[in-house]
């Protein structure tokens, strides 16, 4: 059920709806990326078109420029493997570099989660986390919570996009799937249905798979779409959240998290006349260092912009710094 109030942006799905299901057959198996093709997502229709068919996915998006998907001539290189720099109201992107590269997501997976959390649960419901919870991959990042806990789906969803809990990421899922499996099942159902073509899932968190994979401008398709929730919108521009929760035991429990974003915790500098309103980070030793995030300008205008695969943490936000310094201010 849907229990989030939602911004009102231009969302052009019906046509990605249909294509999808001309394509793959209601109930059928099939893999996402051949639902359609690119260039199908590409295409813009008009009502001058005559032949009734809904506005293309195109319309209030915007799309990799043609020709050549890399840096143009005299832009710095970067230490990304991927990078974009695309408006949140349509046109052509502003930065690109492998936009439609197949990369191993880490952590950005989470934007995901966060949607299929927010469309269908319930924030207020109260959840006893699983023992699918429990996660001992080493370096693993946790919002620190334990089988038997009991926390509000808001606050796990804090927990998930804050610290990055994997735990949190598992708790999500079991209570709003059944299982793992059955919520990564709606996760691949939303990308489908949002056009994101090049990805698919087998977890909630992010963990390295090699069948674990999106591009950055799918999660340019995904941050959009996450965006249309207010919660999402306060959850990555909150700064610092404490939750209070029942532990196993039935004792009363505080956990407290601090975002890791460095523009938005003072660690970088964001370029004069931007201002960053959240995002989300990833680091794995198979995706390396990646973030997703917004940012806004002076007058009002929103972009999105990605880095995935960058090789160290300072070459990250080096590199984000880079991008979005080419925002007309």
């Amino acid at each position: 059920m849907i229990i989030d109030g939602k911004h009102r942006r231009p969302r052009a799905v019906l046509l990605v709806t249909a294509l999808v299901i001309l394509v793959t057959g209601c109930g059928k198996k099939s893999g996402l990326e051949h639902a359609y093709s690119y260039d199908d997502r590409a295409v813009r229709f008009t009502a001058e078109d005559g032949d009734g068919r809904a506005p293309g996915f195109a319309a209030g998006l915007a799309v990799p420029k043609e020709g050549d998907d890399s840096p143009g001539e005299g832009e710095a290189a970067l230490s990304a493997r991927a990078a974009g720099v695309l408006s949140l109201d349509g046109g052509t992107a502003l930065y690109q570099q492998a936009l439609t590269e197949r990369m191993n997501p880490a952590s950005t997976t989470k934007v995901m989660t966060a949607i299929v959390a927010l469309k269908y649960g319930n924030l207020s419901d109260l959840v006893t986390v699983p023992e699918e919870a429990v996660i001992t991959e080493s370096g693993s990042s946790m919002a620190g919570v334990v089988p038997g806990d009991q926390m509000s789906l808001e606050d796990l969803l804090y927990g998930l996009m804050i610290p990055s809990g994997n735990d949190a990421a598992n708790a999500i899922a079991v209570h709003v799937g059944g299982s793992i499996e059955g919520f990564v099942s709606m996760m691949n159902q939303e990308a489908a249905r949002l056009g994101a073509t090049g990805t698919h899932f087998v977890n909630a968190n992010g963990l390295t798979d090699p069948d674990h994979y999106t591009t950055a401008y799918d999660l340019y398709l995904m941050f959009y779409e996450a965006l249309s929730y207010d919660t999402f919108r306060t959850i990555i521009g909150t700064h610092d959240h404490t939750a209070v929760y029942m532990g196993s035991d039935g004792s009363q429990k505080t956990a407290s998290w601090t975002v890791g974003n460095y523009y938005m915790n003072g660690k970088a500098e964001t370029p004069e006349g931007l201002a960053v309103f959240g995002g989300k980070t990833g680091t794995t030793k198979a995706a390396g260092y990646c973030l997703i995030m917004g940012t806004r300008t002076e007058d009002g205008r929103e972009y999105a912009s990605v880095i995935m695969g960058a090789d160290s943490r300072a070459h990250l936000y080096e590199d984000m710094t880079n991008i979005i310094s080419k925002i007309d201010k």
